[in-house]
């Protein structure tokens, strides 16, 4: 479907629904939904939009009941964390190229997803503070190194601090730019770098061409709650610049030395006398639970165990 000019904002989002059509057709149901919620807060009145966002809908709808038996469509927190370890895969995976030096359009479009995953998050609900740094981060990064690239430039490679011109829109996709900077937690690039907001033009009219964006593969992240992890936890080192990570599902992860042990007192735990816990609290359980259960598909036991003892010590104790 073509997007209304009055629906710019969205146009990304819609494109990456269509990269994962077949790929993942969860990441293109939720990919949706954002769009239409925010085209319906843009413009829902004028007939072009109108028209536009009906669609949207019906074609919502026959994804729903096509993807009846996935709980990720049926359950919202297995849906939320589904997009949330995408996202932040594929961030990884960005990430780990950009620190090594390796500055090719896959790692770039990897970055720039990675940020728009983070805006469909929003479905879920309000984003946390870590995730809108990461997704300003993540759209600085992808345009940072466009931009460089573009005009034969070197990038710097690994975190910089993010320059703040004013804006707080990334160019004419609107895109928000919410969430405190990175501040001194990162090293600031020469002042002579002349970068702006601006939307870096991903497309067949860029000056550099994109294939899609790599999916996630490989191990997943050791922390699904926090990505600053040591360099190389994702991709592999070697992985050849312009060419997406295999595709194939990964080999066993062994697991890692210095992986959490399960603490003895959880083995028999029961509630605690007194303990009152809140809806929030069994979402924050359910949502852990569902980490383990994704890191066991990989044979990540030190993240599975990890999680499941945050689960259990959030419902005998009521804190986290």
């Amino acid at each position: 479907m073509s997007v209304p000019a009055q629906l710019r904002a969205i146009h990304h989002h819609m494109r990456t629904a269509q990269e994962h059509e077949n790929r993942d057709p969860v990441v293109t149901y939720y990919c949706l939904l954002y769009s239409m919620q925010t085209g319906m807060k843009l413009d829902s009145k004028s007939p072009e939009c109108r028209k536009f966002l009906l669609k949207l809908m019906d074609q919502l709808e026959t994804m729903k009941k096509d993807l009846a038996d996935n709980e990720s469509i049926t359950q919202e927190v297995v849906g939320n964390a589904h997009i949330e370890n995408y996202a932040l895969k594929m961030f990884l995976y960005a990430d780990n190229e950009d620190r090594g030096g390796r500055f090719h359009k896959n790692m770039i479009k990897s970055f720039y997803t990675a940020s728009l995953l983070l805006d469909v998050l929003s479905v879920f609900g309000e984003l946390s503070e870590e995730n809108i740094q990461h997704r300003k981060y993540a759209r600085w990064k992808a345009t940072y190194i466009h931009n460089c690239l573009k005009n034969g430039e070197t990038p710097m490679a690994g975190p910089l601090a993010m320059e703040d011109d004013g804006s707080d829109e990334f160019g004419a996709e609107g895109f928000s730019a919410e969430g405190p900077s990175h501040g001194g937690s990162f090293r600031g690039p020469p002042s002579s770098q002349n970068f702006n907001h601006q939307d870096p033009g991903f497309g067949s009219s860029s000056g550099i061409g994109f294939t899609p964006a790599p999916g996630p593969s490989g191990p997943p992240p050791s922390n699904y709650n926090n990505i600053n992890i040591p360099p190389g936890a994702f991709a592999p080192a070697n992985t050849p610049a312009d060419v997406a990570p295999p595709s194939e599902p990964s080999k066993p992860v062994p697991m890692p030395r210095g992986a959490p042990t399960v603490d003895p007192s959880l083995l028999n735990a029961q509630p605690q006398g007194g303990v009152q816990l809140s809806a929030e609290d069994f979402t924050k359980a359910q949502k852990y639970c569902k980490y383990a259960g994704s890191a066991l598909q990989y044979e990540d036991v030190g993240t599975a165990v990890q999680n499941l003892q945050k689960a259990l010590k959030l419902l005998t104790t009521g804190k986290e």
